[in-house]
C-alpha cells in the first residue's frame, strides 16, 4: 500500500474479515493516570475519539492533559473487526490510528481538546502525518453526540480558514460519528507506549498555526 503508490482505503467487500473476539486482552488501568481503560466511566465524565497520526505520541498529547481522566488508543472508522496492529498497517482493514479521550468537561471542555488536535498535526496531509505513509494515518473526528459533531465541524471550518491565511493547504479531516462498535482497542504493548518507552518514536508535529480557543462554542460545546 507504500512504496512509492499512493494509499487507497479498501471498500468494505475488499476488507479483511478479521474475527469474532480480540487475541488479546485489554490492560486494566491507564499507567500513568491509574484509571480504567475500558468503559463504562463515571457518571459526568464524556468521551471524544480523535485520529491524527500515529497513536503513541498522540496518546501522550492527550493524557498529559489537565482534566483527561483516561486516554485508550484502537483501531477505529474501518470495516475490520478486531484487527490487529499488522493487519491495520497493511492498508486492508479502513481503520485510522485513534486515541479515545475520557475527560471531565468541569475541568477541560471539549473545545480545548479540538484546539489540542489541531495543533498537535498537520491536518492537509490526506494519508500520511509527516513521515509516516498509510490510511491509517489520517486525520478524523469521531464524534459522541449531535453537540460533538457540530462544534467538531465548526471548529474545521474555522481552523482552514486561518491555515489558508498562513498559506497551507485545504484540511482533510473527516468528520464522523463514533460507534463503539467500531473502535477496536490496540494490543497491550501499545497501550501508553511513550510511558513504557520515553525515548521512542512519536511523529506527531503541528504546522505551526495556532488555533483559535473557542471556535467551538458555534456547535454548542464550550
Amino acid at each position: 500500500m507504500i512504496f512509492g503508490r499512493t494509499p487507497v482505503l479498501p471498500t468494505p467487500e475488499e476488507a479483511l474479515k478479521g474475527r469474532e473476539t480480540p487475541e488479546f486482552e485489554v490492560p486494566s488501568r491507564h499507567t500513568v493516570l491509574g484509571n480504567a481503560l475500558l468503559g463504562p466511566y463515571p457518571e459526568g465524565l464524556e468521551v471524544a475519539d480523535f485520529a491524527l497520526g500515529c497513536f503513541w505520541g498522540a496518546e501522550r498529547k492527550f493524557w498529559t492533559t489537565d482534566g483527561v481522566w483516561t486516554t485508550l488508543v484502537g483501531y477505529q472508522g474501518g470495516y475490520t473487526r478486531n484487527p490487529s496492529y499488522e493487519e491495520v498497517c497493511s492498508g486492508l482493514t479502513g481503520h485510522t490510528e485513534a486515541v479515545r479521550v475520557v475527560f471531565d468537561p468541569a475541568k477541560v471542555t471539549y473545545a480545548e481538546l479540538l484546539k489540542l488536535f489541531w495543533e498537535s498535526h498537520d491536518p492537509t496531509q490526506g494519508f500520511r502525518q509527516g513521515n509516516d505513509v498509510g490510511t491509517q494515518y489520517r486525520s478524523a473526528i469521531y464524534t459522541h453526540s449531535p453537540a460533538q459533531e457540530a462544534a467538531a465541524t465548526a471548529s474545521r471550518d474555522a481552523y482552514q480558514q486561518v491555515l489558508t491565511a498562513s498559506g497551507h493547504g485545504t484540511v482533510t479531516t473527516t468528520v464522523l460519528p463514533a460507534d463503539d462498535r467500531t473502535f477496536w482497542p490496540a494490543e497491550p504493548y501499545h497501550q501508553q507506549y511513550l510511558d513504557k518507552n520515553p525515548d521512542g518514536y512519536c511523529g506527531i508535529g503541528g504546522t505551526g498555526v495556532s488555533c483559535p480557543i473557542g471556535i467551538a462554542k458555534a456547535g454548542g460545546t464550550a
